[in-house]
Order: C-alpha cells, then sequence, then structure tokens
C-alpha cells in the first residue's frame, strides 16, 4: 500500500514538474530572441540598408538632422534599437498596412507620423534611402513573426483610466524619483539616448502620442525609473505624467499635423490645456480617461 501510495505521489509530482516546464518553454517562446537577432544583425554588412536603418534608428538626430526639429532620436523612447522589452518595435511591419484614423496606413505613413510629431521635424521622402532603410531594419527584426497575432511582448503604454492627477505631488516626485538625474532640472534632458528632453524646444511637439495623458502616465509607468521599472503606483506615474505635460513644448507644423489632436474630445494636452493646469483652471475629469478622486478606490 505505501509503494502504492509513493509511486501515485512520484507520478502526480512527475506530471506537475512536466507543466510547469512546458509552462515556461511556451512563455519563453512567446518572447523574441534580443540576443540572437543582435547576433544577426552583426553578421551583416555594415554598409548594408539594414543596418543605415539601424544606425538613423539609434542616433537619428545625427544621421538624418534635416529631418529632426528637436533633441530626440527613435532610440529615445525606444531601447537597445527598439529591441528593449518594454516597449519593442519587434514585430511592427506585421501591424501595417492598417485602418489608423480613417484611412489606411503605412508603415512609411507611421514612421513620418514620428518624425512629424514625436520628432517635432519633417519626413522622409518615401523613396528615399533613408526612408527604405528604416523599413529594411523593421522587416529583419520582425522577420521571425509570422503575424501581427504572434507578438505578444509588444506592452500597451496606454492606459485605460489614469487616477486625477496632483500636479504639484508630481513636481516632487520628479525629483524624490530622480528624474533629474537623466531629465534635467529644467527637462531639457542630458541626452538623445540616456536622458531625452521632457519638455521644451528639444522635445515632442503637443500632437506627439505621449502628450495624451493616458500614454504619457503608462510609458512612466512601464519605463521608469530605470533599473526600477514597474514601482510607480498609478497615481504616481499619473502625478508625473501631468508635472512634465504641464510644461511648454512645441506646437509642430499645423500644416503636417492638421488639427486632430486639437479635438477637445481627445486627451492631448494642448497649449490651452497646460496654461489652465499651470493656473490651476485645468479641469482633469474633463477627459474621459480620467477617474476624479472621489470615486477612486481607497
Amino acid at each position: 500500500m505505501c509503494k502504492e501510495k509513493y509511486v501515485w505521489l512520484l507520478f502526480i509530482s512527475l506530471t506537475l514538474l512536466t507543466v510547469a516546464c512546458s509552462d515556461q518553454a511556451r512563455s519563453e517562446g512567446e518572447m523574441y530572441d534580443a540576443n540572437q537577432i543582435r547576433e544577426e544583425l552583426s553578421q551583416l554588412d555594415h554598409n548594408s540598408d539594414i543596418i543605415y536603418g539601424k544606425e538613423i534608428f539609434d542616433d537619428t538626430k545625427a544621421v538624418v538632422p534635416d529631418h529632426v526639429g528637436n533633441e530626440l532620436s527613435c532610440l529615445s523612447c525606444h531601447g537597445d534599437g527598439g529591441l528593449a522589452p518594454n516597449s519593442p518595435m519587434v514585430g511592427i511591419t506585421k501591424k501595417f498596412p492598417k485602418m489608423r484614423r480613417g484611412k489606411l496606413t503605412t508603415i512609411e505613413d507611421r514612421i513620418n507620423g514620428c518624425f512629424v510629431r514625436s520628432m517635432n521635424g519633417d519626413k522622409l521622402e518615401e523613396d528615399s534611402r533613408e526612408m527604405k532603410a528604416m523599413v529594411a531594419y523593421f522587416e529583419f527584426i520582425s522577420k521571425d513573426v509570422e503575424s501581427k497575432k504572434d507578438i505578444t511582448w509588444r506592452m500597451n503604454n496606454d492606459k485605460k483610466k489614469v487616477p486625477e492627477p496632483d500636479l504639484t505631488n508630481g513636481a516632487r516626485l520628479f525629483v524624490e524619483k530622480n528624474c533629474v538625474s537623466c531629465h534635467a532640472t529644467d527637462g531639457s534632458g542630458t541626452s538623445d539616448q540616456t536622458g531625452p528632453a521632457l519638455w521644451g524646444d528639444g522635445s515632442f511637439n503637443e500632437a506627439a502620442g505621449m502628450t495624451k495623458i493616458e500614454k504619457a502616465t503608462g510609458f512612466i509607468q512601464n519605463n521608469m525609473p530605470k533599473g526600477k521599472e514597474g514601482t510607480l503606483t498609478d497615481q504616481e506615474a499619473a502625478d508625473i505624467a501631468a508635472f512634465l505635460l504641464s510644461h511648454e513644448r512645441p506646437s509642430g507644423d499645423p500644416e503636417e499635423l492638421t488639427d486632430y489632436h486639437l479635438d477637445p474630445s481627445r486627451s492631448y494636452i494642448t497649449k490651452e490645456r497646460r496654461e489652465a493646469i499651470r493656473n490651476g483652471n485645468f479641469d482633469w475629469t474633463s477627459l474621459d480617461v480620467i477617474v476624479p478622486k472621489e470615486k477612486q478606490q481607497n
């Protein structure tokens, strides 16, 4: 009887171990292999368009200065050549073309959207070597992804709901969490690669997705502070986001940006809203994504 019980327990243990290992392997299999991608990149001809695309991605403002109007590069938001786990670009080419803002959008359109918004600059010509090189780089790092359904790692930096921010607390946290060590006390940044500008002329313009309070909150919570990502509470991330978005930033080229971000039903923190925030007159609850203080769970 004891022997039978022992065998039965051993069988259960081995079964559970097999399932656990299988689940772990499946979980690991869902993630792309950044080391393998780096190794494959290192074997490419240095003069290839793929490597040129990576160079543009990593040091955009230096490689294509005529198309960047601030002090940022693609790397400022997407670390490690877009291979960093928090905001990766692996698989991005599988998501385009798609309908976006009522029109069919290609990967080239999406790239240029970042140039005119996040980098406050000018579009690349679609038939230019620079554009083809960036697309080639994205295709290379995405080549092992079969379809957009396989992209399980692209972290959604948008928060569905954001607690009503406290600007004063955001200013305090900006110092307390040592954001100033990378982004400087005046938000001008220390480097496009390690501490990009958060406001002022060197930062993204008011039509960039990052000026939406829910995206800024999500991005900050997922990516900051460096080495302690994910440790900020929803409230802390929202407070810091509100603080940095309350500062002035470029308005961008109105002809390129149109008036999409100026729609009052959207959550972009535009010039008018920034002024109201600084004056203490902005009603955060006018934005659908904001959860009023009285409705937040204690």
